[in-house]
């Protein structure tokens, strides 16, 4: 479960996240950008609080990265801790510990990259779980 600390700071937006990024964050993430005025131009996030993070929460943080930045906001995540960061090595197919995705995050290309290769982990994960049901 996520939870969130939102501010407004002027023409900036901070969130400051506690929990885990998982399935549930979605919504939560959603709500945050619900609430945006034409005076913000930037979406700090703030994950030092966030211990763990797996497929579906980096889905939803790439989505609320895409959509801050549909709304010409400029986003800067900040805080990575070492278990999200090596969910997206692994997503990317960085092998080994301490891979430094956090700053890679803010890389448009490497965003690409992740989102695709964590939605095809996602599909193939979805599959092989209705396939095993019916076994």
């Amino acid at each position: 479960m996520i939870n969130l600390d939102v501010q407004h700071c002027g023409s900036s937006i901070l969130i400051s996240a506690t929990g885990e990024l998982d399935k549930g964050a979605g919504e939560v993430l959603q709500r945050v950008l619900d609430r945006v005025t034409m005076h913000e131009r930037e979406l700090l996030v703030d994950l030092h609080a966030v211990e763990a993070m797996d497929i579906d929460g980096l889905l939803h943080l790439l989505s609320l990265h895409r959509r801050a930045e549909g709304m010409r906001l400029r986003v800067l995540v900040t805080g990575w801790q070492p278990q999200p960061q090596q969910c997206m090595a692994t997503v990317a197919g960085i092998p080994g510990p301490r891979a430094a995705t956090g700053e890679r995050y803010a890389l448009a290309g490497f965003r690409r990259l992740l989102e695709e290769k964590a939605q095809r982990a996602r599909d193939h994960s979805d599959s092989a779980d209705g396939w095993l049901s019916h076994v």
